[in-house]
């Protein structure tokens, strides 16, 4: 019994080792071919460009990128900087900043005044800082408590910019406020159940005067600027300014359990592709966090062997579908995305490449 029980402690002990072997090799840096020995970064560059340049897998960039102890902020990247590809001692792929002068000793306090241009981002802040610094998705308990537009000084139901309108709370005087409509309610395509209220951005602005709505007195907004017609019934909603996508920031392959779908595009196209803005129906209780790599992939279209050929299901019978044999047709990789806002049942990701256009009800995988 004793031999017995050593010998399956001992079974489970390889199969840990195992695991874990697997686990590390499947996490092992490898470099493109035509990866670059050295790289000088220029404006405009991300940390995804420079990773996708370097490795086959970019979302292990923290495995190939080595923090220099002896330079301020090790982990940012500027414009200017000279990226060099070696390998340490145990022939393992890494990058290291080098000097501009060899000869020269590159002080913290130095290279940090020579660096007039800001450090690069891990996504481009052109095409997401809008969905960093304003509200998109909201719930139906989340609307029901929120300010909303009552009137304006014309008396008008709908208002353009340089009107001020009036508000159902008391705002903060000189503080950026958002007015935002409705908009469309978003489903899970499995479950059918809502995800929120994908409200548009109609206007901002200022408070000019606080309310008081205990005496019925609202707040006032001028609104700078507009989308299009404000009207009675709009939210209000702080601007979340200052809280921007940082430029240090860890991306990371998906959990490998993770499954969803794209279940809109921001463009509202029928197609997209790279750097366009999307929402997948998996968020904060799924366990999506911020800056995970996802795949982009799709069923092909499921085919049936009838009496006279292979069909396609969508163009054949109820009869051919109910009585003949189904095919297993593979499910094909489109294109990578990264997520970069974080709501309790979606999410928002940009599309980092496509080798075709992404469409709605594309699957979302781990990489």
């Amino acid at each position: 019994m004793l031999k017995k029980i050593i010998f399956i402690l001992s079974l489970l002990s390889l199969l840990s080792l195992l695991s874990c072997s697997l686990l590390t090799l499947a996490e092992q840096i490898k470099l493109n071919d035509d990866a670059p020995k050295t790289y000088v970064v220029v404006k405009g560059d991300t940390l995804w460009d420079i990773s996708t340049l370097f490795l086959q897998q970019p979302w292990l960039w923290p495995k190939l990128w080595r923090l220099n102890p002896e330079i301020n902020n090790p982990h940012l990247i500027y414009p200017g900087d000279i990226l060099k590809l070696v390998f340490d001692d145990n022939g393992e792929p890494m990058l290291v900043l080098e000097p501009v002068k060899p000869s020269y000793k590159w002080s913290p306090q130095i290279r940090q005044e020579q660096k007039k241009d800001s450090a690069i981002t891990l996504l481009p802040l052109a095409v997401i800082a809008p969905f960093i610094n304003y509200t998109n998705l909201l719930s139906e308990d989340e609307l029901e408590v929120l300010p909303y537009i009552i009137g304006s000084d014309e008396g008008y139901r709908m208002s353009i910019k340089d009107f001020n309108v009036y508000v159902s709370a008391d705002l903060d005087v000189a503080h950026s406020y958002a007015i935002y409509d409705k908009g469309e309610e978003l489903f899970d395509p499995e479950t059918g159940d809502s995800l929120g209220f994908y409200v548009n951005l109609v206007g901002t602005g200022q408070v000019l005067a606080r309310g008081d709505i205990n005496n019925d007195i609202p707040s006032t907004i001028n609104v700078s600027e507009a989308k299009r017609e404000i009207q009675t019934g709009d939210y209000v909603i702080p601007v979340n300014d200052g809280q921007l996508f940082p430029a240090v920031f860890s991306m990371k392959a998906a959990h490998e359990s993770l499954r969803g779908a794209i279940v809109k595009a921001i463009s509202n196209g029928r197609e997209f592709a790279k750097l366009e803005v999307v929402m997948i129906n998996r968020g904060i209780e799924h366990g999506v966090t911020v800056g995970d790599v996802m795949a982009i992939k799709r069923n092909s279209p499921a085919v049936v062997e009838t009496g006279s050929g292979p069909a396609y299901s969508a163009e054949t019978s109820r009869w051919n579908k109910m009585t003949s044999a189904d095919y297993k047709m593979p499910v094909e990789s489109l294109g990578k995305l990264m997520i970069f806002k974080v709501y309790h049942k979606a999410s928002l990701a940009l599309i980092l490449h496509t080798d075709k256009p992404a469409r709605i009800n594309d699957l979302i995988t781990a990489p």
